[in-house]
């Protein structure tokens, strides 16, 4: 695995973090990356034919089932390409001795903590978008290959529906904006996100050390509510005339339950991989000064 240019399955390049990775990744090898009618997460046995025909070192999963409410409502989809898929992956990737690196979500914790999770603190989701995605952790892990998981929370990017897009757009369309303040975590920019993912890559295939499987927490510093992330957006956009209303989450009712707190600590991945300390509050500011790509 340590080749001059490994090859580099890459799924789920057309969503927001799999987008960025396109470039993040380039460096560090050949990047293959194949669409969902070659590569489809709904029907995991195409998984197996794409590894072998690849044969890669590294393999990033950044595809995935992601709306939580319509979890809710499409409980064996979501399961097949949360859990199932991400099962049949690692055991392709540990046949052709390729590194998995797969994301998952802050979602997995069900919100009770008062301080930052840790990769030690127990999992325990509360909807059913959080249950696939442990499940699908706990598939890799079984699997018995070698892999890198990475949390991650609160994603946000010029594509794809997010919560950024979403404030913009209705900020053009109301004065006024109602956003939950009781529910805390961690916006991460799909940017840095791919930015630092490419740096744990580096690592994998440079030193190809076994004893670092398992699963890391992806995010940048600090904390806010959604409602903070917002008046956070506007101050960093500017010229929108809204004003934004604190709620709680009673008042603002979803088809799944959402945890209370899910800030991740990501100590753990700066330490074993040399990633820089970034503030959520700088990658929104880099994100405001990019143009979409």
């Amino acid at each position: 695995m340590a080749d001059a240019t490994p090859s580099i399955l890459l799924l789920g390049a057309t969503g927001q973090v799999g987008h960025e990775l396109r470039r993040t990744l380039a460096p560090l090898g050949t990047v293959h990356a194949p669409d969902r009618t070659t590569a489809d997460l709904t029907a995991p046995a195409s998984l197996r034919r794409v590894v072998s025909d690849v044969e890669p070192a590294l393999i990033v999963n950044a595809a995935a089932y992601t709306d939580v409410d319509g979890a809710e409502d499409a409980p064996e989809r979501a399961a097949t390409i949360n859990a199932e898929a991400p099962g049949v992956l690692a055991e392709a990737a540990r046949d052709v001795g390729a590194w998995l690196v797969h994301y998952s979500t802050d979602y997995v914790f069900d919100g009770t903590k008062h301080a930052p999770y840790t990769e030690d603190d127990t999992p325990n989701p509360i909807n059913l978008y959080g249950r696939t995605k442990r499940h699908g952790e706990e598939a890799i892990r079984d699997a018995g290959g070698c892999h890198v998981i990475l949390r991650t929370s609160w994603i946000y990017s010029h594509r794809r529906s997010n919560f950024v897009r979403t404030m913009l757009r209705l900020a053009e369309e109301k004065d006024r904006l109602a956003v939950v303040d009781d529910q805390i975590g961690v916006p991460t920019w799909a940017g840095w996100c791919a930015e630092a993912t490419a740096s744990v890559c580096e690592g994998l295939l440079a030193d190809d050390d076994a004893s670092r499987t398992g699963v890391y927490h992806l995010t940048g510093t600090g904390q806010t509510s959604w409602y903070g992330f917002a008046r956070a957006i506007f101050a960093q956009f500017g010229g929108l005339d809204v004003t934004v209303e604190p709620v709680s989450s009673e008042e603002y009712d979803t088809a799944a339950p959402r945890p209370a707190y899910t800030v991740l600590d990501s100590s753990r991945a700066r330490r074993a991989f040399d990633l820089t300390d970034t503030p959520w509050t700088a990658q929104l500011a880099r994100f405001g000064a990019r143009e979409a790509v």
